[in-house]
């Protein structure tokens, strides 16, 4: 039998965010993580003094990776307007072996735990601001660039919900181009006075 590979912080980390994606904060267990991964109790012990630390973790690394990481790449492009339709058309299309809006789902649901509600409420935030900025450099007022930020956010998260409660609905969970691109252009259409 060959030698059993020594698992790494990030390994919990990994295999506790495809729990929480499937099954909440409630799944990142310690037992059943251990087991799926082929690994003693111990070997959790070693990286983490409890399930709670565990679970930080995982929340800190949703945050960086979906929320910072995301923006920092995004960044990279001059034109605001290829910046938003980047981020809503891979933020609305799953990629297969991603989490994707799984663990943001499973986080709503569980708004009740002071770690998760601190996490959500950072990352909302930061996203809505991003988004605003976004729509502030298209040359809406600050007023219009906040509800409009706003009404993405809400497009993402419905159809995130959509895609989960009813996927027949969303096929493969994605969107039509012909989808994207009209809510690409409802939001970036000039404000009517």
């Amino acid at each position: 039998m060959p030698p059993r590979q020594r698992l790494t912080a990030r390994d919990w980390v990994a295999a506790a965010l495809g729990a929480l994606a499937e099954g909440g904060p409630a799944a990142v267990a310690v037992e059943p993580l251990a087991i799926r991964l082929g690994a003693t109790k111990g070997s959790f012990y070693w990286h983490f003094a409890n399930r709670d630390a565990l679970l930080d973790a995982v929340l800190e690394h949703w945050e960086r990776t979906e929320t910072e990481h995301v923006i920092a790449d995004l960044e990279r492009e001059p034109d605001a307007r290829v910046r938003l339709e980047h981020l809503l058309t891979t933020a609305m299309t799953p990629t297969a072996g991603t989490v994707g809006s799984s663990v943001e789902l499973a986080l709503q649901a569980a708004i009740g735990r002071p770690a998760v509600a601190a996490t959500l409420a950072r990352v909302t935030r930061r996203r809505l601001d991003y988004l605003t900025g976004l729509f502030g450099e298209l040359g809406f007022t600050a007023e219009e660039a906040r509800s409009r930020g706003t009404l993405a956010y809400t497009a993402y998260l419905g159809h995130a919900q959509l895609a989960h409660a009813a996927p027949d609905l969303v096929p493969d969970g994605r969107p039509s181009p012909g989808y994207l691109r009209t809510v690409i252009d409802s939001l970036t259409a000039p404000a009517s006075r």
